[in-house]
């Protein structure tokens, strides 16, 4: 019981905000800093963005949808693929005049959970209408060569370990040179 309410207390000292007509919750700016902050990113107008502290170039939306430039918003439906789906999208992914994109390895990942936030736990400036769902890694689960690690941008946890043939969301990345 002592947990739970030191939990309540803790996060009524920190603060929470929640966008108006969003589902994003973040802890008040200053005793929590950002992960990923706006300015670690150059967002290009070809639905990528780059990251400056990692050199990952990623994708703005999901796979399935597509970036419109129009509206800086993702059109179309996000598409669950198996793991083996996800590794073959990836090398065959032609996007943005690039075609060495590939399926993040779970650090890969990590560098754009934005941990402030939940639901999703992604800065939402830069990466667009993210789901609150499992993304795959590309990482194999060590001694469990059927399953692999995903994350998830509810809650920005690592901890989910699914079989290869299980259905997640995808989010592709290039190695660049972000000036």
């Amino acid at each position: 019981m002592n947990k739970v309410i030191l939990t309540i207390v803790a996060l009524g000292a920190v603060g929470v905000s929640q966008v108006a007509n969003a589902s994003q919750i973040c802890a008040s700016e200053g005793p929590v800093p950002d992960t990923t902050p706006s300015d670690q990113f150059v967002v290009n107008a070809d639905g990528t963005v780059c990251d400056k502290q990692t050199n990952l170039m990623w994708q703005r939306c999901t796979f399935g949808q597509v970036y419109n430039s129009e509206s800086s918003s993702c059109d179309n439906v996000a598409q669950e693929l198996s793991w083996q789906q996800a590794l073959q999208t990836a090398s065959a992914q032609e996007f943005a005049g690039y075609s060495d994109w590939h399926l993040p390895n779970v650090k890969e990942l990590a560098s754009i959970v934005e941990h402030r936030c939940v639901k999703p736990s992604i800065n939402e400036t830069i990466f667009l209408e993210t789901l609150e769902k499992n993304y795959w890694s590309s990482t194999t689960v060590e001694g469990t060569p059927a399953n692999a690690w995903l994350f998830s941008f509810g809650d920005g946890k690592v901890s989910n370990v699914f079989n290869k043939s299980a259905q997640a969301y995808v989010r592709l990345a290039r190695y660049a040179f972000c000036e």
